[in-house]
């Protein structure tokens, strides 16, 4: 494989705009914009005609999910609308009991906290943890549980920060202590390989719009399947049941499989679109994309650091990051300096307390550079 062909032919962004935004919301890869022409076009066409091939199309995006986090098959994974139902699914389905405790980080999006702050009144603890804490953040979150922790919420990557956490290893304290593992996996997914059974989740969950190269509307909800029968199910509707397509039939139980989270009709748009943007990734190989977004990523580190201007904020040590650099004008407020990026094409977010980058395996070093001197050259 050619991969500077294959990128030259996949990623056409226009050129009077630098994009460093895959932690927000990613640009679509040609392959993407292809297949929901071609559905759309069909569609206006022949209708549903092609149904069949349709549904075909959705098992195929399961398993490539599955083979993407390393789940045991397709039926392990449900596609919802976003990570938000994902988590609220974990949360509002288990048995929680008055003096129980979610032990969460300070530096969660508001996905993975307000899901669980809406716990309190159910009697349930929310622990919020500082992960500067401790010796490591892992230690500060073992540290903040206890016999009352039920379940250790936290995302595989700070979304502001870029902090990597060290999943594994939250995974063994959790398990030897009978304590459930939820991740929100939007920052990893996509960007570095992961393991569902190396890390030892219960639960993951991620939106296919940011590191999967997906549209906005579809997400990945992973459920460990001895688990399955423990979430109380708040959602029912005809396509969560098994013998969905037998609409005559008036007994119904609901489906064995991760099918069981999802109420109703799937959203076929987006299933051909991630469909198309997944294999994107699986062609490339998650060792290569790895390999390229963790190269730009280091590339930015050393560069913010030998900029008298610019300050790094993400921690740039070995494995505690991903595609998230995080950094700051010495010399000027971030809102100043994000507006100044943004005045001159540099499409980025302010966050963390200063601005922050996400390149891809896709993304030029020349991208990188020219963003980086714009940055540089506010005064």
């Amino acid at each position: 494989m050619d991969l500077k062909a294959l990128i030259a032919s996949e990623f056409q962004l226009d050129s009077d705009i630098l994009h460093l935004n895959h932690a927000a919301v990613a640009p679509w890869p040609t392959r993407t914009v292809r297949a929901i022409k071609t559905f759309a076009e069909e569609n206006a066409a022949r209708g549903s005609q092609r149904y069949a091939e349709w549904i075909a199309h959705e098992t195929e995006l399961r398993q490539q999910l599955a083979d993407l986090i390393g789940a045991p098959g397709p039926d392990d994974i449900a596609l919802l609308k976003n990570t938000s139902e994902g988590l609220s699914i974990v949360a509002h389905g288990l048995d929680w009991r008055e003096g129980d405790n979610v032990v969460i980080s300070d530096q969660e999006f508001p996905s993975n906290r307000i899901v669980w702050e809406s716990l309190q009144g159910f009697g349930v603890e929310v622990r919020h943890v500082d992960l500067a804490a401790g010796v490591t953040p892992e230690q500060s979150l073992a540290d903040a549980t206890d016999r009352n922790t039920r379940l250790l919420a936290i995302s595989s990557v700070q979304y502001a920060t870029g902090l990597r956490m060290h999943l594994a290893a939250l995974g063994a304290h959790c398990q030897a202590h009978g304590i459930l593992v939820c991740v929100d996996a939007i920052q990893s997914i996509g960007a570095v390989r992961t393991d569902v059974a190396e890390m030892q989740a219960d639960f993951v969950v991620a939106d296919g719009h940011k590191w999967m190269l997906g549209p906005e509307g579809l997400a990945l909800f992973y459920c460990r399947p001895e688990l399955r029968e423990r979430l109380t199910l708040r959602q029912y509707g005809w396509h969560m049941v098994e013998h969905h397509t037998d609409y005559d039939r008036n007994d119904w139980e609901v489906a064995a499989s991760a099918r069981r989270f999802e109420c109703g009709s799937p959203n076929m748009l987006g299933v051909h679109a991630l469909r198309a943007s997944i294999s994107l990734l699986l062609e490339v190989g998650m060792a290569t994309v790895e390999s390229e977004v963790l190269a730009r990523a280091r590339w930015l580190f050393e560069r913010i650091r030998a900029s008298d201007p610019l300050q790094l904020i993400t921690d740039d040590s070995a494995k505690r990051h991903a595609g998230i650099v995080t950094f700051r004008h010495r010399h000027t407020d971030s809102e100043t300096l994000f507006r100044h990026l943004q005045q001159h094409g540099v499409v980025c977010a302010a966050r963390g307390g200063g601005v922050r980058f996400s390149p891809h395996f896709h993304t030029p070093q020349e991208t990188m550079a020219m963003a980086l001197q714009i940055a540089a050259d506010l005064s």
